[in-house]
């Protein structure tokens, strides 16, 4: 299975009073990286807009390791393990610069018909790039 990695810095706004990054934030962390490895593999998601097609999160199972701090350079590795018509399943992990585990999830996405929705089939196109890197 292919993974992608995307690398994010932790702002202050990130963090709570104590300098450790507030543990909502790490989904938009984890959102970030699904979103690049998608363009990296030229899938826009504004165009995708355009057609009513949308991909929401249906489940998250997140377990926080170690926290991360202010400041650190954090590297996101996603790797997609179960793609079905609708719905595609990403497991992802948060590491810091010392290649420690902070934050693991599963995440389970849908496609839907933004006009109704409703599930719908992943665009043909998309789907046939996603088979490529499982």
């Amino acid at each position: 299975m292919t993974q992608h990695s995307h690398s994010v810095r932790v702002y202050y706004e990130d963090t709570d009073a104590g300098g450790i990054v507030y543990y909502a934030n790490y989904l938009k962390f984890l959102e970030r990286a699904r979103t690049e490895w998608l363009r990296s593999l030229g899938v826009e998601q504004d165009i995708l807009l355009e057609q009513s097609v949308g991909f929401v999160v249906k489940t998250v199972e997140m377990h926080n390791h170690r926290p991360a701090l202010f400041n650190q350079l954090l590297s996101i590795q996603s790797e997609i393990v179960e793609l079905k018509r609708a719905s595609l399943v990403f497991k992802q992990t948060i590491i810091n610069a010392d290649q420690s585990l902070l934050v693991s999830a599963t995440i389970k996405v849908a496609c839907v018909n933004l006009s109704n929705m409703r599930p719908q089939a992943i665009p043909k196109s998309i789907l046939g790039e996603l088979s490529i890197v499982i």
